[in-house]
């Protein structure tokens, strides 16, 4: 029988449909895959409800509203290269929402003054004020998904998720 091996919390979802990528899952499986199927299914609701919020309470994606965490986070701007590789998309992608956001009045472009061929974005007055105001809404939404956690277990998962995060990192770059 496919849940009578694993978990109570397994066994629970799947009698409430709501598995998702656990579903895959088999009670003879690896407790590897079992944890990856896990963590892909925490992240992918977690994902998908803080992008309903944003997109509800605010009228922005996430993308955008990652786009402009980074921007708040470097007061002194970045060029945009640099915006691509701290979002991990590609140069269009930042190029593309530079030019809404700046219409929009969130952001402002200036040349690089050491590298005529560059840009830096900053966020301007309203775009820094109008993203404190989603960060600190986006914080709560936070805390209330991971508030079935206490404190010490959410410390411990953030350790071992930076230890496999360090080992996949490593890995990648030694392949």
């Amino acid at each position: 029988m496919k849940g009578s091996l694993l978990d109570a919390s397994y066994r629970a979802l799947d009698a409430a449909h709501e598995l998702g990528h656990e579903a895959r899952a088999q009670g003879a499986d690896h407790a590897t895959l079992k944890l990856w199927l896990r963590m892909l299914s925490c992240v992918t609701e977690i994902e998908a409800e803080i992008r309903g919020r944003l997109r509800e309470r605010f009228g922005i994606s996430l993308g955008r509203f990652d786009y402009l965490a980074q921007l708040h986070r470097h007061a002194e701007g970045l060029k945009m290269s640099e915006l691509s590789r701290h979002l991990m998309v590609t140069g269009g992608n930042v190029t593309t929402l530079t030019d809404d956001l700046e219409r929009e009045g969130l952001v402002a472009r200036e040349s690089c003054p050491t590298d005529r061929r560059a840009w830096i974005v900053r966020l301007t007055p309203q775009g820094r004020r109008g993203f404190e105001t989603m960060a600190s809404e986006h914080e709560q939404w936070i805390l209330e998904l991971f508030g079935g956690l206490d404190a010490r277990t959410v410390q411990q998962l953030h350790q071992q998720l930076g230890a496999l995060r360090m080992h996949v990192v490593l890995n990648e770059t030694s392949a």
